[in-house]
């Protein structure tokens, strides 16, 4: 079996006929979300969800999907990831676009080889942050190649060149 990877999850619920937003986590949304798309979600028993359809409001994705027609079955679903097969998403032609999962599990070493800890999750809020999690604790990289000049997913690791005060305590 393939393994899943992430292509949004479902907001809040958008009026009251079972509406609900999208966090993105696709490059190409009006195809993976398109009407008549039947999509799988973790957790698993909260789909497979049939998609009715899909429109943008204010910068926002809504999706209305089939048997969710009132905002109290469209809060249920909210938190719920979508997701589909790893073989289902072409390999990207930019050396420098990754799948959130390629990094997830990621040793992370500074510039000068200094072990920080591992991408435990990437966080997309404006900005795209790597959260790393080792002896340190958990500490947020913005994903920029000014910060991050290596990634190197068959190698297991991602060197980071951190400014003074990005891993610091303070």
């Amino acid at each position: 079996m393939s393994e899943k990877i992430v292509v949004g999850r479902i907001g809040r619920p958008h009026g009251i006929r079972g509406e609900v937003t999208i966090d993105v986590r696709t490059d190409e949304p009006d195809t993976r979300f398109a009407a008549g798309t039947e999509i799988a979600t973790d957790p698993a028993d909260a789909g497979p969800l049939t998609i009715e359809r899909a429109r943008w409001h204010s910068g926002r994705l809504l999706l209305r999907f089939a048997r969710v027609d009132d905002r109290d079955r469209a809060e249920e679903l909210r938190g719920t990831w979508l997701v589909v097969d790893q073989d289902d998403i072409a390999p990207s032609s930019d050396p420098d676009s990754f799948h959130d999962q390629e990094l997830i599990g990621l040793a992370v070493v500074t510039t000068d080889g200094t072990g920080i800890g591992q991408v435990a999750e990437v966080l997309h809020h404006g900005q795209d942050l790597l959260v790393v999690r080792g002896a340190g604790g958990e500490k947020l990289v913005p994903f920029v190649s000014a910060l991050v000049p290596e990634v190197d997913v068959a190698g297991g690791r991602l060197v980071i060149n951190p400014p003074p005060g990005l891993l610091d305590e303070s």
